[in-house]
């Protein structure tokens, strides 16, 4: 691999004006992380790498590159791209076993984090490098959210967030309370009389989006976020219609056909898939068959009914007559994206959302109640690992402004 890297650095042009760094969304230094490297520099190419982003491992494993750093890789015009997503993972994943830096000299401030997917381990993994007593309180049994219960190991290996945990928590004297949620037997009004300052929410999207037709709730009938959860638990038979063609979808049919599902049949009510590239050449690649232009009508027993469907020139779609027909399947499983479960927004006052569930807040992450704040896709829907990094920030430095008085500096940039 080492190799393979080298070789791979050594194309990069280090250009003057990169382009790669521009199709980052938070603008990862990468030409001057691969000089570094080649300079035999590796600790201070991941220490940088690592400052930009906390999540710097996990972003380039899932990433997707092919339309950001490395889609806009001058190289790629006539060629090959430089394959920046090989190099930043060798340099995270060296340097990380090396981090030995105890917390920062504690402020006395404490601040909460609500939920330990990427917004909130972003989140507090900056509060924490500026001295605030951190605390996460996640509701399952281990963190990283998303990360860890909505990709594939095959994608993302659970020894990468075990290794975040002590590398960037347990070093770094940030708290974590699994099996807490908030808004059960402990709320927001519990945290605030404690004397947290500020309070982070970053709970996702966990809410699986249903079809709202007939059959949706037969006993072979499964959502795709539930699924990929725990998809030992789940005894699908050996074939499967999935639908909905996004990147999670992706996950879903090519978890199933790891752990024995022989016929994985991938449905898309447009005319094309939604997943990256990336995704859907895998997808096919493991034996995955696309059937697109279907929108489903009706599950039952033996299947699901589609019918055909055209696309107009306004994006709309229309059913073509007397099309409906059965997809024979032993279960069924529904990927069409999620929404937030409002359990803090029911029991906090002031708190608002919107008509979609996901809380109201600025581009600084400031909800409607003052020292609440908020980002990632509990805030915009699903998006992915990458945005919420650089929002959330953005978030943090709002957070850290507000608990030091400082919310003037925020003021003056909004204008």
């Amino acid at each position: 691999m080492a190799i393979h890297v080298l070789e791979e650095a050594q194309r990069c042009l280090n250009c003057k004006v990169p382009q790669c760094q521009k199709g980052c969304p938070i603008h990862t230094p990468i030409p001057k992380a691969i000089r570094l490297m080649l300079d035999g520099k590796i600790d201070e190419a991941g220490w940088m790498l690592f400052e930009n982003n906390p999540l710097t491992t996990v972003c380039s494993l899932v990433c997707n590159h092919e339309s950001q750093c490395e889609g806009h890789c001058v190289l790629g015009r006539k060629g090959a791209p430089v394959h920046f997503s090989l190099i930043e993972q060798y340099i995270s994943s060296t340097y990380a076993s090396k981090m030995t830096k105890g917390p920062a000299p504690s402020n006395g401030i404490r601040v909460a984090i609500i939920g330990s997917g990427p917004a909130g381990l972003t989140i507090a993994v900056i509060l924490a490098r500026k001295g605030y007593q951190v605390t996460i309180f996640e509701g399952k049994d281990k963190i990283g959210g998303v990360l860890r219960y909505g990709i594939p190991d095959f994608r993302l290996p659970k020894s990468v967030l075990d290794d975040f945990e002590y590398h960037h928590l347990e070093l770094k004297g940030i708290r974590v309370r699994p099996n807490t949620t908030i808004g059960a037997a402990i709320g927001i009004d519990d945290l605030f009389r404690d004397g947290y300052k500020a309070i982070f929410i970053g709970t996702g999207v966990w809410q699986p989006n249903a079809l709202h037709i007939k059959g949706e709730t037969l006993g072979n009938v499964h959502f795709g976020i539930n699924y990929l959860n725990n998809p030992d638990s789940y005894r699908l038979g050996e074939t499967i219609n999935v639908i909905g063609a996004g990147n999670a979808a992706m996950d879903v049919c090519r978890t199933a056909i790891r752990k024995g599902v022989r016929h994985v049949y991938c449905f898309s009510r447009t005319a094309h898939v939604a997943a990256s590239k990336h995704e859907f050449d895998y997808a096919r690649l493991e034996g995955v068959e696309f059937i697109c232009g279907k929108r489903p009508v009706e599950i039952v027993e033996e299947g699901v009914v589609f019918e055909d469907v055209v696309e107009g020139e306004d994006g709309s779609l229309a059913a073509v007559p007397d099309s409906r027909r059965l997809y024979r399947a032993d279960s069924t499983i529904i990927s069409i994206s999620q929404g937030p479960r409002n359990r803090i927004v029911s029991t906090t006052k002031g708190l608002e959302a919107n008509g979609r569930g996901l809380l109201v807040a600025d581009e600084y992450g400031r909800t409607t109640r003052p020292g609440i704040f908020a980002s990632g896709d509990v805030t915009s829907g699903a998006r992915t690992v990458v945005e919420a990094v650089e929002h959330s920030k953005r978030v943090a430095e709002a957070m850290d402004a507000y608990m030091q008085g400082r919310e003037m500096e925020i003021q003056e940039k909004e204008t």
